[in-house]
């Protein structure tokens, strides 16, 4: 090593050196200074607490009314609503091919005969077209047809009103569109 880069080694090992010291000599000094803080904050006397809050008291009430209708129970004009929606259970019948389908994944496709003897014709998923006419069942939800029309097929599903019941819902499937 040349004498100009020891000197350069020593001059560096002393910019190590005197800030370390210097961070030791701070932490020397010791924390007299703040335990004396903290005792005079100690010493001072406390203020005043502000007064208790004076309690308020409160009527009793006496319920009065066991013998009136229940407030969470139905209402009579509700049970009448209820029953109103009630239908009977969906009538048991051989089951037909097209009650293995969704509703929405039929459409129907045509219509042969005129009038009362209307025939709708319905492709299913399977590609398979079948006649129904007023009386037939179609779809998963108990659907009834009730009338065959050249734009529609019109029908009535039963489904569970949730209450144990049942409830009619009118349905249709369109020429030409699935079922809505």
């Amino acid at each position: 090593m040349s004498g100009l880069s020891m000197r350069r080694a020593k001059s560096a090992r002393w910019g190590l050196i005197v800030p370390l010291l210097l961070a030791l000599a701070g932490c020397m000094k010791g924390d007299a200074d703040l335990r004396k803080w903290v005792a005079d904050e100690k010493n001072l006397p406390g203020g005043p607490l502000p007064p208790l809050p004076v309690l308020k008291t409160f009527e009793t009430f006496e319920y009065k009314a066991q013998a009136q209708r229940d407030p969470f129970a139905p209402s009579l004009a509700e049970q009448k609503a209820e029953e109103a929606e009630k239908v009977a259970m969906p009538d048991p019948h051989p089951k037909e091919k097209l009650e293995d389908f969704a509703l929405d994944s039929l459409k129907m496709v045509g219509t042969i005969g005129a009038g009362a003897s209307m025939l709708g014709l319905i492709r299913d998923p399977e590609g398979t077209v079948s006649t129904v006419r007023p009386g037939n069942y179609v779809g998963q939800n108990n659907g009834k047809i009730k009338a065959v029309s050249a734009n529609s097929i019109d029908l009535v599903e039963l489904i569970s009103n949730g209450n144990g019941g049942w409830m009619e819902r009118p349905a249709a499937i369109e020429i030409g569109a699935n079922a809505k």
